[in-house]
């Protein structure tokens, strides 16, 4: 690979040096030691030589986020906080449809939110069967509300900040056009599922999975 290198300004904003669009050019290559090898994920997060941070703050902001999801998530509070939504709202199940999905994609825009979705399908599958849908409407709630979030990703510091971050702008540019997004793919997902959910409700042979039932 042709060695290169871009030039960089200060932007002040971000308090660092960034590389300025189109100033890209080939360099005379500097062959690479075994030092040098060795100290380069040091440099990557604080160079050594000229004492600037790299991306020593989007790792530690990456600690400290991961640190307290996984506390809250061993607390049990996100569990109990949706068995307490479902045991409220019994006899309009219809309505967790969209109270759950705005909790899994805010999960998904703050955090990005995927895998840690995985057992509430095992919890909301049965909820979802003892309100007369099936279980295409649990699956469908986790998955497209997680998913969405995701997708409309406004602070997720996993993506949208290591992303912005590199390219050496604030992560809040275009966040309201991330806001429209995830509101927008947040309401047709939601009128989707709805209208699945209803009309499984009213002819369960309707069902995607009709003829998994026994």
């Amino acid at each position: 690979v042709p060695a290169g290198k871009y030039e960089m300004t200060m932007n002040e904003a971000l308090g660092k040096e960034v590389p300025v669009a189109g100033t890209y050019k080939l360099v005379d290559a500097n062959p690479q030691g075994i030092v040098d090898v060795l100290l380069a994920p040091i440099d990557g997060l604080y160079n050594h030589d000229t004492y600037e941070a790299g991306a020593i703050d989007v790792s530690l902001f990456i600690l400290i986020i991961g640190g307290f999801l996984g506390i809250v998530t061993k607390t049990g509070a996100i569990d109990a906080g949706i068995e307490r939504v479902t045991d409220r709202l019994r006899g309009r199940e219809e309505w967790m449809i969209p109270i759950l999905m705005a909790l899994f994609a805010a999960g998904g825009t703050i955090y990005g939110m995927a895998e840690e979705s995985l057992p509430f399908y095992t919890l909301l599958v049965p909820v979802m069967m003892a309100a007369r849908f099936d279980p295409v409407v649990a699956a469908a709630t986790v998955l497209l509300g997680a998913g969405i979030g995701t997708l409309g990703s406004t602070i997720n510091p996993f993506a949208t900040v290591i992303a912005a971050n590199a390219a050496g702008i604030s992560f809040t540019d275009g966040i309201w056009l991330r806001v429209a997004m995830l509101v927008a793919g947040w309401l047709i997902c939601v009128a989707y599922v709805m209208r699945y959910a209803k009309m499984v409700r009213s002819d369960p042979s309707k069902s995607l999975v009709a003829d998994k039932w026994e």
